[in-house]
């Protein structure tokens, strides 16, 4: 007799945590997150370094969004990026597509350049690679996104290939950069 075929499914990484860093609290999104998403997302500087979110982004897309992503359907993380008194300044990601583990973020302008974003992204890394050892994630940047591509390098992110990637914002194709990071490469900020 033969036995039946068992598919082997990926190990997964647990309930979407909460972080805490030096400066910042990472925390799973709540609806209440809906108002500062969409003012956040309002804001072309940032959606065009994006490759899913429309332009204009209002408050049913960042609910619509946050339907999704506080659903605990899929077993990704999606981590609100808050200061002490929980002033939503942005999102880390990581998303299973493809089968692949996937890094994503993004940043209210008015906190660009101090540093923020990598100690985020750090932090969410280094969650994820203790619940997640030897997985390998993913992420990528347009390559006109030289601060995007400044922290997935000071983390230690690795080029993979250049091709193009379909913006939304953009309404266009535009250069894009993958890259990829494994545990024993991860740089912690």
């Amino acid at each position: 007799m033969n036995a039946p075929l068992m598919r082997t499914l990926p190990s997964m990484p647990g309930p979407c945590p909460v972080i805490e860093t030096a400066r910042l609290t990472l925390r799973p999104h709540r609806m209440s997150d809906a108002d500062a998403i969409a003012e956040s997302l309002n804001d072309y500087q940032i959606v065009r370094m994006l490759a899913r979110v429309p332009v204009p982004y209002d408050r049913q897309d960042a609910a619509d969004w946050l339907g999704r992503a506080t659903s605990g359907i899929t077993p990704d993380w999606s981590l609100a990026i808050t200061t002490g008194d929980d002033v939503h300044l942005g999102v880390v990601s990581i998303e299973l597509r493809h089968g692949l583990w996937h890094l994503g973020y993004w940043l209210n302008r008015y906190y660009w350049g101090k540093g923020l974003m990598s100690e985020a992204a750090g932090a969410a890394i280094e969650r994820f690679f203790r619940r997640m050892p030897q997985t390998e994630l993913h992420s990528g940047a347009f390559a006109d996104n030289a601060a995007s591509l400044r922290i997935q390098d000071k983390l230690g992110f690795s080029i993979l290939r250049c091709g193009d990637l379909y913006s939304c914002a953009r309404n266009a194709v535009a250069p894009h950069i993958e890259t990829r990071l494994t545990e024993a490469d991860f740089r912690r900020p």
